[in-house]
């Protein structure tokens, strides 16, 4: 009986939130599934499949594979991440950002060897030889965003339903023959980190966080937590997706705008409460991002809700 690697049953999978997973079947050894999740961690154990080569496309968000061996592997939108489904056997998955959409393809190499695709045969593709270039050591390959990257997947994303499993066979075998020419010893990598590291980093995330009006510099979080300032930038940037003082900078403006929508609080307080000593700082940050000032985000969203009313 062939074993599906991605059909997930609810007992192998463990999530404090709620998600979508939709699988499709593109040929015999080879499914994908379109991913959508809103939570903070998953867990998920499966058989150790050390010949099934797991590709991971993230699209929106970010999620970071605890992996064999203690590795652990971040992406973001854009990122590529290829492994076998050994290394990721019992993993906790963790979504820094609280949500993440994307595409998963599993290739069953064994399966393939016995039901070839004329495609590949053609093309004098060797799967088995495929594998191993891209995972020598058995250890996850993860690519940065790239123009050829999203060229293969953006259009996964944007198929109508008649014409999804036809686009994603075509889509699947050009994946195919990106990864038979690519050359990883010459591809920019994703860093790999030790969990530790990135447990040490989500700590750090929650302090800084927790009280916006307290501001600390890198070299205090550094002496704090015991840990050299490159390593706390890079592993940083590698889990929440943004340098820290850009990453601070948009998580107060965010909270920012939740105050100015759902309380009453004026314009200097909510600025004081998200880290900004003068409204004028705060008010110039705020319309960088958002493109409003404070008051004309607040006066959008009064109207909206007093339209709503209006309707119901």
């Amino acid at each position: 009986m062939n074993r599906s690697p991605l059909q997930i049953t609810e007992n192998q999978l463990t999530s404090s939130g709620k998600g979508e997973m939709h699988h499709f079947e593109l040929f015999p050894g080879i499914e994908c599934s379109h991913t959508q999740f809103f939570s903070k961690e998953i867990a998920l154990e499966h058989e150790p499949l050390a010949n099934v080569l797991e590709i991971n496309h993230c699209r929106k968000g970010s999620i970071g594979w605890d992996m064999r061996d203690g590795m652990s592997v971040y992406l973001g939108p854009g990122d590529l991440d290829i492994h076998t489904m050994d290394c990721c056997a019992v993993s906790a998955m963790s979504l820094p950002l609280g949500y993440y959409e994307g595409i998963t393809i599993a290739i069953d190499i064994e399966r393939l060897e016995r039901e070839r695709i004329p495609f590949l045969s053609e093309a004098g593709i060797d799967m088995h030889a495929l594998l191993r270039k891209l995972c020598p050591d058995r250890k996850p390959l993860a690519l940065p965003a790239s123009e050829e990257i999203s060229h293969i997947f953006d259009p996964w994303y944007h198929v109508t339903d008649r014409l999804r499993v036809f686009h994603y066979k075509l889509k699947v075998l050009e994946l195919i023959l990106f990864l038979e020419e690519l050359v990883p010893v010459k591809e920019k990598r994703l860093g790999r980190y030790y969990s530790g590291q990135a447990d040490l980093i989500k700590e750090i995330h929650q302090l800084i966080t927790d009280d916006l009006q307290q501001r600390y510099t890198i070299e205090e979080l550094s002496r704090k937590y015991l840990v050299n300032t490159t390593t706390l930038k890079s592993v940083f940037k590698a889990v929440y997706g943004q340098p820290i003082g850009a990453y601070m900078k948009e998580y107060r403006i965010r909270r920012g705008m939740t105050l100015l929508r759902d309380t009453d609080k004026s314009i200097a307080e909510v600025a004081l409460q998200v880290g900004y000593e003068s409204q004028g700082n705060f008010t110039e940050a705020f319309k960088t991002l958002v493109h409003l000032s404070p008051s004309e985000y607040r006066s959008k969203h009064q109207n909206e809700k007093t339209t709503d009313r209006g309707i119901l």
